[in-house]
């Protein structure tokens, strides 16, 4: 977990992805609308991808894709990003990770 870990702290927002995942395209833009710079590592084109997927799915991630970082912490899926969203609590949550500002 350690490389997914590493990755993921990279900037405010990290997203594995994969470039055939509608989902992950979805939620990447979902963030971007907002203005957040987001680093994105895709999956099926990284060197490392497959144990990538494997240290994803040991923290618990049952799709791998998408795997949604803000702030250094994993805070799931599409799902749940965007439950957050319409909750009204993404927003909040990205100006606290400084990957926007108002």
């Amino acid at each position: 977990m350690a490389m997914v870990m590493s990755l993921g702290a990279e900037t405010p927002v990290v997203i594995f992805s994969k470039t055939s995942c509608c989902m992950s395209h979805s939620i990447i833009i979902l963030i971007r609308k907002y203005g957040a710079n987001t680093t994105v590592h895709e999956l099926d084109q990284h060197p490392n991808g497959q144990q990538l997927e494997r240290e994803l799915e040991a923290l618990g991630r049952k799709t791998s894709t998408p795997a949604v970082f803000i702030g250094k912490q994993l805070i799931g899926g599409a799902k749940e990003v965007m439950s957050l969203h319409v909750k009204g609590k993404l927003i909040p949550l990205l100006l606290e990770a400084k990957a926007i500002w108002v």
